[in-house]
């Protein structure tokens, strides 16, 4: 095992702390087993010495009765005594041996009840305790001391599963670098130190799978304008070269320009997360400056908004709505849009067919429509509710009456 694990240092530490409380134990059970024996000696030495001092053939009624008067019954009689003394549930708690004259003391106990037990010069004399009062405070201690051992195990237990994940989770995070970045590990909801960890690469996780999507919805996405552009331009060149053929490739390297500085932009956009700068601009500067982009005609979009100032980045805001008048004329029967406004939102309105999905299936890169023929959604919507979404805007979609109603809606801000 590596010896830097921290689980290593976990079970080396469960082990100290488990050997140290069973020393502790064996020291406090010794130290309680003398402190038991110190006060039975200081008890029963005292009777002991009292019937030394008597001769066997002279303990007369008196003595007897002052025995019993302190609560202590005599035994001479060799059965009663054996009785007592070979009984198998008969325990010995003092022994004191003499073993130059064969003397012999013990304290006995049987059944809740203590006994001295005294054989000096031949003569047998065992002695009940009739007011016997043994301290169980052992059976504590064992007590004590078993909830601690009980405790550190559970703490112990319940630590190495709330560690264990993080072998899952080291073994998830080798795999992002295989761009595996579906991160599913541990107890996500939980709030202790592992679960959060856990949430936060799979944030991580979730970044980097966004990133490695974004590229590809980049090169994707220049290949995909590009195409059109780069094949009038080598189209254009087979031409003879006269002024209008040189001005038409000259418009072709312009917009080969500008879709290069809108790709730039988009993947900025799409890649990160950092906030966008957003200055205010007024909205008819930025149709124009989409409508030049698209290199549209002006007859193609209809205008009737109010000249709102809006808070936007401009570069990006342009390419939305680009996209958005492109799509409305591209799919309109007539090649028209409609441009309006209502409060804060922006409106593009265009005749024909109502979208065949919902809105949000549009969003998703690369979705298209059953048409393989026509140019679809497939990053056009993508791209757009992005950009919108960083300006603090969504989009909505209704249709009525043959009217497609696409609606850039400003957030409400927010009271937190």
């Amino acid at each position: 095992m590596n010896r830097q694990s921290i689980f290593f240092t976990i079970g080396v530490s469960f082990i100290i702390s488990m050997l140290l409380v069973v020393i502790s134990f064996l020291i406090l059970i010794t130290h309680d087993y003398r402190m038991k024996e110190g006060q039975l000696l200081d008890k029963y030495v005292p009777v002991m010495k009292m019937v030394n001092r008597q001769e066997k053939a002279n303990f007369d009624q008196d003595f007897l009765k002052n025995l019993e008067e302190i609560k202590y019954k005599l035994f001479i009689n060799m059965a009663e005594i054996n009785a007592i003394t070979y009984n198998p549930k008969t325990k010995i708690l003092f022994e004191k041996v003499n073993p130059k004259h064969e003397d012999i003391f013990r304290i006995l106990t049987l059944n809740d009840k203590n006994y001295i037990y005294m054989k000096k010069r031949g003569e047998t004399i065992l002695i009940a305790d009739d007011n016997t009062t043994n301290s169980n405070s052992h059976i504590y201690i064992i007590l004590v001391f078993t909830i601690l051992l009980i405790t550190i195990i559970l703490v112990y237990l319940i630590t190495l599963r709330k560690l264990m994940p993080l072998k899952i989770l080291k073994d998830k995070v080798k795999t992002l670098g295989d761009e595996n970045f579906d991160f599913e590990c541990c107890n996500l909801k939980g709030k202790d130190e592992v679960s959060l960890l856990a949430q936060e690469f799979k944030k991580s996780a979730e970044k980097l799978k966004s990133l490695k999507e974004a590229r590809n919805i980049f090169i994707r996405n220049i290949m995909h304008e590009l195409k059109t552009p780069i094949t009038k331009g080598k189209f254009l060149t087979q031409l003879e070269q006269n002024e209008q053929n040189n001005e038409k490739l000259k418009s072709v390297f312009n917009r080969l320009e500008s879709l290069i500085n809108e790709f730039a932009s988009i993947e900025e956009l799409i890649s990160s997360n950092k906030n966008i700068e957003k200055k205010f601009y007024y909205l008819d500067d930025i149709i124009d400056n989409a409508k030049d982009i698209l290199m549209i005609e002006d007859e193609h979009v209809i205008s009737k908004y109010e000249n709102k100032k809006l808070e936007i980045n401009f570069k990006l805001f342009s390419i939305a709505v680009k996209n958005l008048i492109d799509n409305a004329v591209k799919y309109s029967p007539n090649k028209e849009v409609l441009i309006k406004t209502e409060e804060q939102n922006i409106i593009f309105e265009n005749s024909g067919d109502e979208l065949k999905y919902p809105l949000e299936n549009y969003f998703e890169p690369f979705f298209s429509n059953e048409d393989k023929q026509k140019n679809s959604f497939g990053l056009g919507l993508y791209i757009i509710s992005n950009i919108l979404k960083a300006n603090n805007y969504t989009l909505e979609y209704e249709f009525e009456d043959g009217i497609n109603r696409f609606t850039c809606k400003k957030d409400e801000p927010s009271t937190i």
